[in-house]
């Protein structure tokens, strides 16, 4: 395929030219790099992304090409990738689609031939900037004018955009490597958890699934006082809180929601985007890390265990160490001591800021959604 030209303008000045191997246009996000080493298609279809370009530092992409059982969700949410090297011709059995392909037809931007050694350290010394890409402009004044005129991340709420507009139960569980395809759920213990979807990644559903709860999907628009009514009379067993996009200290509505929940005593557990919103309704703000942590190589100390977890990583906020006075830190990032897990006092209720259900990533933290469902 023959590559096009695309510039990009960073809101530090940095302004460089490379190729593009995705959607022609013009997009605007926030530029975060993710040291993945495998995953690329699952990383660019998880709504946590949304508003983001991700630089990917595994050098060669586009290997394994892209198919449909290995999106996170309906479609990609990220502005674009940004790789060194892109591969055009995919070398994988279950590949349908090549990667440029792949992004087209979501309408994403691919940008390859860029320095991302050096976009990696730029962001890990200065912290993730807002970024301007385009196959249609190429003036450097005119890209700063329209990066000075768009809403930053931390103004926009893109649950609204990612979350699901309907309610319904989830059907899958944990991927098969034998047949090669998703087992059905099995719902073997009988109880119901409602999921809410702030930007829920498919696999997370998976392995509620697995380990035999009937998991029904809500709207991030959810009605609290309803929900508890529901679990008054038994028809629901606990509620989760998904991952998703953005700054949480936007989601003011939501807290207030998951406040109620939290003072009538309902079981809940919370992955990222979710556990962040726990903090908050607790009256403990989140705050920004200075480059985020995004990585399926994060080690993770299970204060209970003293085991050391390899953990997938997602996200830009984090909990303060001021909400150890009501709740007991279960799991510490052993990169920067941030907290990574909490375990609420006197409240049925724990979480984490990792991804246990680690889509791409290792499995050592799958036991945390059994540990959900021997609560509930």
């Amino acid at each position: 395929m023959s590559l096009k030209p695309i510039w990009i303008y960073l809101e530090n000045g940095t302004y460089v030219e490379a190729k593009s191997f995705g959607f022609c246009g013009t997009k605007v996000g926030e530029i975060v790099f993710n040291t993945s080493m495998s995953g690329y298609q699952e990383i660019m279809s998880d709504p946590s992304y949304a508003g983001q370009f991700v630089v990917f530092t595994m050098p060669e992409i586009g290997i394994v090409g892209t198919n449909e059982d290995d999106m996170e969700s309906k479609t990609i949410h990220a502005s674009g990738m940004l790789v060194r090297s892109f591969n055009e011709k995919p070398s994988n059995f279950r590949s349908t689609n090549t990667l440029s392909e792949f992004l087209n037809t979501h309408e994403s931007l691919g940008i390859c031939d860029i320095d991302t050694r050096y976009l990696t350290k730029m962001i890990r010394d200065n912290g993730p900037k807002m970024m301007i890409a385009s196959t249609e402009v190429s003036d450097k004044d005119e890209l700063k004018k329209i990066l000075d005129n768009t809403p930053r991340i931390e103004e926009i709420n893109y649950i609204k955009k990612v979350s699901t507009t309907q309610t319904y139960t989830h059907t899958n569980a944990a991927w098969d490597d034998v047949n090669l395809k998703y087992k059905k759920a099995s719902q073997i213990l009988g109880k119901k958890i409602i999921a809410i979807d702030f930007g829920v990644k498919r696999n997370i559903l998976n392995e509620l699934s697995e380990v035999g709860l009937e998991v029904e999907v809500v709207p991030y628009s959810f009605d609290a006082d309803q929900l508890i009514e529901r679990y008054k009379k038994q028809e629901i067993s606990g509620v989760f809180l998904s991952n998703g996009p953005g700054d949480p200290l936007i989601l003011k509505d939501e807290a207030i929601k998951i406040k109620k929940l939290i003072d009538f005593k309902v079981p809940m557990f919370a992955i990222c985007l979710g556990h962040q919103l726990l903090s908050i309704a607790h009256d403990y703000p989140t705050y920004k890390l200075k480059f985020g942590q995004h990585g399926g190589n994060h080690p993770v100390k299970n204060q209970n265990s003293n085991v050391v977890e390899i953990t997938a990583q997602n996200h830009n906020y984090n909990v303060p160490d001021s909400i150890c006075s009501i709740a007991k830190v279960t799991h510490i990032n052993l990169f920067d001591n941030t907290i990574e897990g909490l375990e609420y006092i006197d409240e049925p209720i724990f979480s984490v800021q990792h991804h246990p259900e680690a889509s791409p990533g290792p499995h050592d933290s799958k036991y945390i959604f059994e540990e959900f469902a021997k609560r509930l």
